[in-house]
């Protein structure tokens, strides 16, 4: 990037680098919209509202965010917080984040102890579930869309033997991940290397 106080989004345009009350804004709109699945409303803020990264990056980031300890959102906030305005900047999107949540589920928490014996509710929170799980796949769904463009056999043959060791055969996800961790970054420096 030419100019370092600029994003590049998709289409080469400068995009400028939000500031902490950007932050802090953005991730409290996606939190408070992404009542079952922040996700979701995460990606389509941070790539296809405010373009601060293109989807490629955005899958990288998050798939690093899943080898970091902790929720991957949570991660992914302070991970894109602080690469862009370093530690102001992970405070105030995880303080956006994390803060409109907060208070709503309280309030939630303390009706829910009062009235979670009436079953109009259990049913509700049954449809909820069910929303949730489509906001899921919907995601899931747009982050494959890169890896499928670009075609790479390589990819693909990773993305399917992780989904079937840990989707079908059930096999424990850290040791799925102990093995394909290190084939796929091999894989990748191997095909980098070949195309220089």
């Amino acid at each position: 990037m030419a100019d370092p106080s600029a994003v590049i989004a998709d289409d080469a345009a400068p995009v400028p680098r939000p500031g902490l009350g950007e932050l802090f804004l953005a991730f409290a709109q996606m939190s408070l919209a992404g009542f079952g699945g922040v996700l979701v409303w995460a990606r389509r803020g941070i790539v296809e509202k405010h373009r601060w990264m293109t989807a490629d990056e955005f899958n990288e980031t998050f798939a690093l965010c899943h080898f970091l300890p902790g929720p991957n959102i949570v991660n992914l906030s302070v991970v894109f917080g602080a690469r862009f305005r370093g530690i102001p900047g992970a405070i105030a999107a995880l303080t956006g984040l994390l803060a409109p949540p907060v208070v709503i589920v309280t309030a939630l928490a303390a009706l829910y102890a009062r009235y979670g014996e009436i079953e109009a509710l259990r049913r509700t929170l049954a449809g909820v579930t069910c929303v949730a799980v489509g906001l899921l796949f919907a995601v899931a769904f747009k982050m494959l869309l890169p890896l499928l463009r670009k075609r790479n056999p390589v990819a693909l043959a990773l993305l399917a033997a992780v989904f079937v060791a840990v989707g079908v055969l059930r096999l424990p996800l850290p040791a799925v991940l102990a093995v394909m961790v290190p084939l796929s970054i091999g894989a990748s420096y191997a095909m980098a290397r070949r195309t220089r």
